[in-house]
């Protein structure tokens, strides 16, 4: 089975999105099946990603980790997409690479799946300032997830956002994954340059730094915290756009001591080992809806602390295996204070009822990809 996984990022700049399809493609291949990842192409990576590409010219978006690709515009890049026997292919955006691939399958009369990832509204009403145009972005995806054979989404979370965009049609949850490793056996060595207390509880936020993950009201508890005499060391792993505004908070709200930026880490050995070394992930964000980061850090018997009727909040249980606190800076603190205690508990029961294995995920979707091309194949025969 030969499938292409269409996305509008590449490395280095991966988000959630870029992860999971090099999950799809890693793990489908271990399968046995030939998966190529598609994106535009970034010259700053010269790395190999671990699986098979193909790639188009792009040019950068200012301000922004993505990057504008041509995927029909070059030649070279077309003319190899159009000879590539795909079965399927599978779309995480909708926009120019989900066009190129609608055009594939159209082309090849074989199937096309869209997985709903993105709060589509609010990423244009944050870019734009325009509700116009962010409800017109959300008219040109409904009638594009509507000309998908399946629509998938990652929880029943997401499946009622696009629900609310007006989407009527089935929807199959497909839950993400997680590269499940053996925490005894990560080194203890933190990212390069980080140095950390030993006398204070660590909370721990990673992700983009970016104000529509609330990463500034993780700051703004920490100051409640500070004036409360609670003490704390916050580390924010990551880069965005935010995160030259976020420093100045930290520095404002005086914890610029208490406070550890670290920029990006992409050494995946250090990066679990600080999992591990925190006691609570704060995780405020509204906006994503299958954080791949809460489950990463369950992995670690880390617990999380979320935001009540969030995306991040499914599959969490307060007090059990998690917390979950209001959208407030005051909600947050008190969220911390209350968790500090049973965080050992709660995070073995993390690492026992969160993290799903990305090869049992595969298995489910090898079954579900063959069951569509064989469906289509029979339509076509008719």
């Amino acid at each position: 089975m030969l499938t292409g996984q269409f996305g509008e990022i590449y490395p280095p700049y991966l988000d959630g999105v870029g992860q999971v399809m090099l999950a799809y493609c890693k793990y489908l291949s271990a399968r046995g099946h030939r998966t190529i990842y598609i994106a535009p192409k970034s010259r700053i990576f010269k790395g190999d990603p671990g699986c098979e590409t193909m790639l188009y010219r792009s040019l950068p978006i200012p301000g922004l980790a993505y990057r504008f690709g041509f995927p029909t515009l070059e030649g070279r890049f077309r003319r190899a997409l159009y000879a590539t026997p795909f079965d399927l292919v599978h779309v995480h955006a909708p926009f120019l690479a989900g066009l190129a691939a609608r055009r594939i399958a159209r082309r090849r009369h074989i199937p096309l799946v869209a997985t709903f990832h993105s709060k589509y509204y609010d990423d244009v009403l944050k870019g734009t300032h325009s509700k116009l145009l962010a409800r017109l972005a959300v008219r040109y995806i409904l009638a594009f997830y509507r000309s998908c054979d399946e629509v998938w989404t990652v929880n029943e979370s997401t499946a009622r956002v696009l629900r609310d965009y007006g989407y009527e049609r089935e929807i199959s949850v497909i839950p993400n994954g997680s590269d499940i490793v053996d925490g005894s056996a990560i080194p203890d060595t933190l990212p390069d340059g980080m140095e950390l207390r030993g006398d204070a509880p660590l909370l721990l936020f990673v992700g983009q730094q970016d104000y529509k993950k609330n990463p500034h009201l993780a700051l703004r508890a920490c100051g409640l915290l500070k004036r409360r005499g609670v003490p704390f060391q916050f580390a924010l792993v990551g880069d965005g756009p935010d995160r030259h505004r976020l420093e100045a908070l930290a520095k404002e709200l005086g914890i610029g001591d208490d406070v550890v930026f670290a920029g990006r880490v992409s050494d995946r050995g250090r990066l679990m080992a600080l999992y591990r070394r925190a006691d609570l992930f704060v995780f405020p964000s509204v906006y994503d809806n299958a954080p791949l980061v809460v489950r990463e850090a369950a992995m670690m018997g880390t617990p999380s602390l979320v935001i009540t009727d969030s995306c991040a909040a499914e599959g969490i249980t307060h007090g059990d295996n998690g917390f979950i606190c209001q959208c407030s800076e005051e909600s947050i603190a008190d969220g911390i204070v209350n968790a500090l205690p049973a965080c050992k508990a709660a995070g073995e029961r993390a690492r026992a009822t969160i993290p799903v294995p990305w090869s049992d995920v595969a298995a489910t979707i090898e079954a579900r990809y063959q069951a569509l091309i064989a469906k289509k194949k029979k339509e076509t025969a008719r």
